[in-house]
């Protein structure tokens, strides 16, 4: 794609960048045939290939972000599955996240929107005040019907409550290091989901320690930035991730730490690009890279490792799910179904896997009915399989996937922590699985 930047836009390394994104793209149109919004509404400006046309004009013309450009980028998922089918590796990740900065500096979003943003961006990547959130969703809850017919912000209302969880997840105790322990990682404890799913983490903790691998804790890590990023708020991002490098760069040189360990797929994405994101911190960048080269999926350090697999006999079918930001933003994709499949259960794919479920970290809140028709088609193909257990890699995808079915859905590492003798994973439980 032919661009006209000046030379006083391109001494931005920001716009630089972009405008290397831009001249990458070939107009091919490949990026079409799967792309979820483009699917559903057959609009060339919900395409990739579309918003880049309209960033690259915004950009390019250095405007402000107008009404049009802001609803054709709101409704990006940045499920990133456009960039697994460019031939031209365009990297339209950078390039969205740089748009939604532009938008979030230029851009005067009504009085609704602005506030269910803040809301989101206070409370969801603080675990206190989201559990102080949820608390109060149980009691609102009964009002989301009513909510959904108001307009401007009820319908988001409405979503935010839809997901809520009806009960509280128990606290997990955490278990003594194991005694022959030969390794050591980090793992993120992340902000929303060891509020709605605890049980999470504690799994790969037993798992890891099953495989001789220590766990310790790097005081001061917080959210990773993946949510905030996402919608524009750069800064905030920026300083999330700041704060996760040095707990963690300080952990890496005191104990011998080898990776850092992600069990929710969103976070990893984001995680691995903070060598990008803070490339022009001077202070920061190498050691954001050094961070990003060692953080690693739960299933992919796991499959690193030389430990014998504890295998089920009894063949449960499980329908696995491969979230975007683990089969696009990651590469991963086999390493999770390998896993499984050691464990003994059957591993079906999914019909049109490679689209996006809806959830998209916010997305599901902020785009209820583009997020319920992706949740509801993404059901439909799962079920047409017939499993017995839905297995995944992200907190996200777990709530938006097991708000629509009544086939349970577990984290791929808590099954693989049931298949080694661990516990019931809850889903499972709450739906009277094996009783």
């Amino acid at each position: 794609m032919q661009t006209n930047f000046s030379t006083d836009q391109l001494a931005d390394p920001h716009m630089r960048e972009s405008e290397k994104i831009l001249r990458s793209c070939v107009h091919c149109g490949f990026c079409t045939a799967t792309c979820p919004t483009y699917l559903l509404l057959g609009d060339e400006l919900d395409s990739p290939r579309g918003r880049i046309y309209l960033i690259k004009d915004m950009l390019e013309n250095d405007k402000p972000a107008s009404t049009e450009v802001v609803k054709h980028v709101d409704r990006c998922l940045s499920c990133l599955s456009c960039m697994t089918t460019c031939p031209s590796g365009v990297h339209y990740m950078h390039l969205v996240d740089h748009a939604r900065a532009h938008i979030e500096k230029t851009y005067a979003r009504g009085i609704a929107d602005r506030f269910m943003r803040a809301l989101l961006a206070s409370v969801l990547p603080y675990p206190k005040r989201f559990r102080l959130a949820l608390a109060g969703a149980r009691f609102a809850r009964p009002l989301r019907h009513i909510l959904a017919r108001l307009p401007s912000i009820g319908p988001r209302m409405a979503a935010m409550l839809e997901l809520a969880p009806t009960h509280f997840a128990p606290r997990q105790t955490r278990e003594a290091a194991p005694a022959n322990a030969t390794r050591r990682v980090i793992m993120l404890e992340g902000c929303a989901q060891p509020v709605l799913a605890p049980s999470i983490n504690a799994a790969a903790r037993r798992v890891l320690a099953r495989a001789g691998v220590e766990v310790i804790d790097a005081p001061g890590e917080g959210c990773c930035g993946a949510l905030v990023h996402h919608m524009g708020r750069e800064e905030q991002a920026l300083n999330f991730a700041r704060r996760n490098v040095d707990a963690w760069i300080a952990r890496m040189e005191r104990d011998g730490v080898e990776a850092i360990v992600i069990t929710a797929s969103g976070c990893g994405t984001t995680i691995k690009d903070y060598g990008f994101m803070l490339r022009e911190d001077t202070a920061y960048a190498q050691k954001a890279q050094r961070v990003s080269a060692a953080a690693k999926d739960i299933t992919e350090y796991l499959c690193s490792l030389d430990a014998p697999a504890v295998a089920r006999q009894d063949k449960i079918v499980v329908a696995y799910h491969s979230a975007c930001s683990m089969q696009h933003g990651q590469q991963i994709r086999d390493e999770p179904k390998r896993l499984l499949r050691d464990a003994g259960f059957v591993v079906r794919d999914v019909p049109e896997g490679h689209i996006c479920c809806g959830s998209a970290g916010v997305y599901n809140i902020l785009q209820p009915e583009i997020a319920g028709k992706l949740g509801a088609r993404k059901v439909a193909n799962i079920e047409r399989m017939k499993p017995a257990i839905i297995a995944t890699g992200n907190i996200g995808c777990i709530t938006q996937i097991g708000a629509g079915t009544s086939t349970p859905i577990a984290h791929t590492v808590e099954l693989i922590d049931w298949a080694q003798g661990g516990p019931l994973p809850g889903a499972l439980e709450q739906s009277g699985f094996l009783r």
